[in-house]
Formats: C-alpha cells, sequence, structure tokens
C-alpha cells in the first residue's frame, strides 16, 4: 500500500492538490520522529502564516479516525505522521508473500516499447574490462524494464564495419593460419591486429592494403567476406560464453553493417530539407547556432561514419518497433556524438527524436590503469570473472571447508561480485575494479547480501516456512526492516526514471544491513510461537526481496555459504 499516496489524500493544506502535497511529503531523519513529514515552510508565503501555526491548523483537520495513522504530530513547522506498525507490517507481509518473485512488478509500461542498445562489442576485438558497465547496465535496465512491464528490445549493436576488417584481413593472409586462430580465438586475432599495427609503423603501405582489402569487403569479395564471415562468427562465440556468465541476453544483433543499405535514404532525406551542406569535400550538417561542431555525414572520399549509421539505426528502430523510448548504454567520452545526432534528427522533423536518451557511464580500470587495444596492453573481461571466481573459492573453502558444491557457489559469488562492482555506484562515476573490495564478504558488496540470503535460508530451512502468523508489537528492529521491504517498489521506479541500477544494488545492500541486525537483536528460531511465526515470514520476506533485487541486476543467489 502507498501509504505516502493515504496521508496526501487526507491532508487539507491551502488551495494545494493531492499531487503536490504527494510530491511534498519526506522521510524524517529519524523514524522516533513519524514515518512521513510535511514541511510547511513553502506554504508560509500563499497562506500568509507561520509555518508552525500551518503544521498545527494541518494536525487539527487531519481525520482523526483514520486507521492507518497512529499518531500525528507538528514540531517546528512540520507535520509528523506515524504509521500505524502493525498494519504497515501486515500489509507489506502479506503482499510479499502472496506476490513472492513478482513483489515489486507492475504493468505500467503495457504497451510502451523501450529500446536499449547495450555492450555493443567489436567483432575481432577482445571483450574486455571496458566493456563491463556498458553490458551490466544495459542489461540491469534491460530487466527493470521487462519487470515493469515494458515490452522491451535488447539490441547489441555490433561494431561490424570499416577499415580494422581490412587490417584483419591483411594480417591474417600475411602471419595467421587457420589451426591457429580456430584454437586461440579472439585472443589470436587480436594477436593479429596488434602486430599488424607495430608493423603498419615501419611500413605505411599496410595501411593502403588494409584499405583495399576493407573495399573488398564491401564489395563483396567472395574470399574477403567469407574471412569477414569466419571472424565474426569466432567473436560472437567467445563473446556469448560472457554474456552466458553475466546472464546478459539480446533481442538483436544487428550491428553497423545491417544499416549500409539503409543509410542512402538518410542522406538523400537530409540533402532534400537542406540540412546537407558541403565542408572541404565532407558532407556535413551545420550545428554551430545550437553550440556544436558540424556533424558529418560523409567524409570527404564519399565513406560513411558513425553518425551516418546511427542516424540510419534510429529511424529503422522505430519504423520497427515504434519505440517509447529508445536508449543508448554507451560511455560519457561520446556525449557530443549523441547530442550532435539527435539534434539532426529534431532538424530533420523527427518529433520522437526526444525520446532519445543516452544513458552515459563512467570508466572502468584495474588499479594498474589503462588500456589499448592497438597497443595489446587490454584486460580481457574472461580474466577478470576467472580471478573473481578463483578467489571466491579460495574464500569459501576457508570460511566453510565443509561446503558442498563449492565450485558452482564460488562462480555465482564471483561473477555476481564482478556485476555489483560496476553497479553499486553512480553510473557517471569512474570506477577503479579491487578484486579485494568487490569480494568483501563484510563490506557494501553483493557477497554480503548473498551471504545475508545464504542465512535466511539457514533459519527457514530449520525454523520451516511461517504459516498463520500473525502481527502483535512491531519491535524497532523488526520495524526497521518491514519498512525497507515496503520500499523494494518505489526504489525500482526511482531507479528506472533515473536509469540508475545503483538505487537497486544499495537498496539490496541496505535492506541486507537492517536484516542482520534484527537477526543478532532478534531470537527467531527460540522465540514464543507467535512471535517465531512472524519473524520467519519476515525473514522469508526478506529473502525474496533480496532474492529479487539481485535477479534483476543479473546476480544469482547460491542457497548455502
Amino acid at each position: 500500500m502507498d501509504f505516502k499516496r493515504h496521508i496526501a489524500a487526507n491532508i487539507k493544506a491551502g488551495e494545494l492538490t493531492e499531487d503536490e502535497i504527494y510530491s511534498m511529503l519526506a522521510l524524517p531523519p529519524n523514524t522516533e520522529m513519524g514515518d512521513f513529514a510535511l514541511p510547511c515552510f513553502k506554504l508560509a508565503k500563499s497562506m500568509r502564516k507561520a509555518p508552525a501555526l500551518i503544521a498545527e491548523e494541518i494536525k487539527g483537520v487531519y481525520p482523526a479516525g483514520d486507521p492507518l495513522v497512529a499518531e500525528v504530530s507538528a514540531v517546528n513547522g512540520y507535520v509528523n505522521f506515524k504509521i500505524d506498525r502493525a498494519f504497515w507490517a501486515k500489509e507489506t507481509l502479506g503482499e510479499i508473500l502472496s506476490k513472492r518473485e513478482r513483489y515489486g512488478a507492475s504493468d505500467e509500461g503495457k504497451g510502451k516499447t523501450v529500446c536499449i542498445e547495450y555492450s555493443s562489442v567489436n567483432i575481432a576485438k577482445p571483450f574486455h574490462i571496458g566493456h563491463l558497465s556498458s553490458t551490466v547496465i544495459g542489461s540491469a535496465l534491460y530487466k527493470l524494464h521487462k519487470f515493469l512491464g515494458y515490452p522491451s528490445v535488447a539490441i547489441n549493436h555490433l561494431g561490424d564495419y570499416g577499415t580494422q576488417f581490412g587490417k584483419l584481413i591483411s594480417a591474417y593472409k600475411r602471419w595467421g593460419k587457420r589451426e591457429d586462430i580456430e584454437k586461440g580465438g579472439l585472443r589470436a586475432l587480436n594477436a593479429l591486429y596488434v602486430r599488424f599495427h607495430e608493423e603498419a609503423e615501419k611500413d605505411e603501405s599496410l595501411n593502403d592494403e588494409a584499405r583495399a582489402f576493407f573495399k573488398k569487403i564491401e564489395d563483396k569479395d567472395e574470399e574477403s567476406v567469407a574471412l569477414f564471415e569466419w571472424f565474426k562468427e569466432l567473436t560472437l562465440k567467445d563473446v556469448g560464453k560472457i554474456y552466458d556468465m553475466l546472464d546478459v541476453h539480446f533481442d538483436s544483433w544487428a550491428g553497423e553493417s545491417f544499416y549500409i543499405d539503409k543509410m542512402q535514404p538518410v542522406i538523400d532525406e537530409l540533402r532534400e530539407k537542406g540540412l546537407l551542406v558541403e565542408s572541404e569535400g565532407a558532407q556535413i550538417v551545420d550545428l554551430e547556432a545550437y553550440g556544436m561542431p558540424p556533424c558529418i555525414i560523409l567524409r570527404s572520399d564519399g565513406a560513411s561514419l558513425y553518425a551516418t549509421r546511427d542516424l540510419a539505426a534510429a529511424i529503422y528502430r522505430k519504423e520497427t518497433y515504434d519505440f517509447y523510448k529508445s536508449l543508448y548504454v554507451v560511455a560519457y567520452q561520446q556525449n557530443l556524438h549523441f547530442k550532435q545526432f539527435f539534434k539532426v534528427l529534431e532538424l530533420m522533423g523527427k518529433e520522437w527524436a526526444k525520446d532519445l536518451v543516452h544513458v552515459a557511464y563512467g570508466m572502468v580500470s584495474l588499479e594498474d590503469g589503462s588500456m589499448s587495444t592497438r597497443r595489446g596492453k587490454v584486460v580481457y573481461l574472461e580474466d577478470v570473472i576467472q580471478k573473481c571466481v578463483e578467489k571466491a573459492q579460495s574464500i569459501i573453502s576457508e570460511k566453510n571447508p565443509s561446503l558442498e558444491n563449492k565450485e558452482e557457489i564460488a562462480k555465482t559469488v564471483g561473477v555476481g561480485a564482478v556485476i555489483f562492482g560496476a553497479l553499486y555506484n553512480n553510473k557517471i562515476k569512474d570506477i577503479t575494479f579491487s578484486y579485494d573490495k568487490v569480494l568483501n564478504f563484510e563490506g557494501e558488496t553483493s557477497c554480503y547480501v548473498q551471504y545475508t540470503c545464504a542465512r535466511a535460508n539457514s533459519v527457514l530451512a530449520k525454523g520451516g516456512a511461517a504459516k498463520g502468523y500473525t502481527v502483535g508489537e512491531v519491535l524497532p528492529q523488526e520495524f526497521e526492516v518491514i519498512k525497507q521491504l515496503s520500499e523494494f517498489p518505489a526504489t525500482l521506479q526511482d531507479a528506472l526514471d533515473k536509469y540508475e541500477p545503483c538505487f537497486i544494488a544499495r537498496y539490496a545492500v541496505d535492506l541486507a544491513q537492517k536484516y542482520n541486525k534484527f537477526y543478532f537483536d532478534c531470537k527467531i528460531l527460540n522465540a514464543e510461537e507467535e512471535e517465531r511465526n512472524f519473524r520467519l515470514a519476515l525473514t522469508e520476506a526478506t529473502l525474496i526481496t533480496l532474492k529479487n533485487a539481485l535477479s534483476l541486476l543479473g546476480i544469482g543467489v547460491p542457497e548455502k555459504m
């Protein structure tokens, strides 16, 4: 139940509407003051009274017989409301235990399709730590939108077009062997790519050769296209393993090359609308009036660019999916690119350009610095995941040597640590990835949340699922858990509205902390029967909610740890 909405509907405050009052209701810093508070300072001017007098007046006319609100008080210009604890507990537990894995879900997005482009790896290039944020943020937003009823389309906009494929063909024909590439996969391809750049620094003619091979791909040369398709197949096979580990899925793999035959209509439309102008031989859209550099559509040699293909892709997605919103989960370094191509669509008269959103995020690096694909200094995401799994297994073996299925549990814990480590902070922040930090069982980590789930599982295994529980007096430690549980749906809504999966990650840590305080302060299995049943219900509701939160982030929960 939305208690905040209930209170807002019963408050009379001058000419304010229910929605205006709802938006003003806040959470007091201390639950002893109340569960919700209405600050009256903004009302002083319109109501021509001191805030303290307004608060007393609102308190005086609030319905005295409201069964949900146990107490209303006016203190220093605030009206404080205390919800009946037993009612709050009964409502919250009842909803969670009936809805279970659907707790927090809704159908608010029914009929509103959302396209989400994320991960977007490059063919024949390593899937490295730098791809982590786009992959897990995008996947979490995809899962969240689906959970809240939005028909969603997950798009992996593959980087499968450009001169780099000419470079690879040149390198392969010079130094590669098919059996070595088949065996080594993406890493063997990347080694060829690195060698090409090393050799091209000594012999610049190699770059001309690479451009010639790429032209052959464009001209549908049989051998060149076959090699390109083979490189693509090897890449998707390798990255598919990582996507499986991360519980990441896609509905569309339409990459850059898919839009090559869809660009000309866009170029023609730009020209017809007088938006395309020549500049130093290139074809551009002039954006100086909007404080931006020109958006280059065609280079002086006639070649297309990212913007050209992104324009074609946006128009194709609108025509194909008729999206309500289209999200692009791409690093903040591309801020200008997205501002430019969104503005070009707007200038083309595409009223839906307002529905395009660049979900920008910060960079991820390891503690030893940055990376360069060309120089071969790259940290493979697969290696990061594997190292986390190995460290998790070592910690678990030390903490619980007799635990069964340690390898499988370590995999769940290690993979979860990688995902959570990238999602716990606001997405725009740069992240320095630390193995020790993400695998801290006492810190703000997925390991801590998973361990709390294992604790709750153990309690339920010993005590059994709660049946026929009643709600009596609710202790402060119990109420802190109840209140946190009740905030899950609102947290999901906030995460969706702001495109911030970190809200879900932080919520899970907060709930785990509150449950653990309750666990240590209150007897569960040895309590009197009525209290025991209630506390078992509280434990089960906590476990359900934590599992739902972690599931939306793509993280599994072991039964034992």
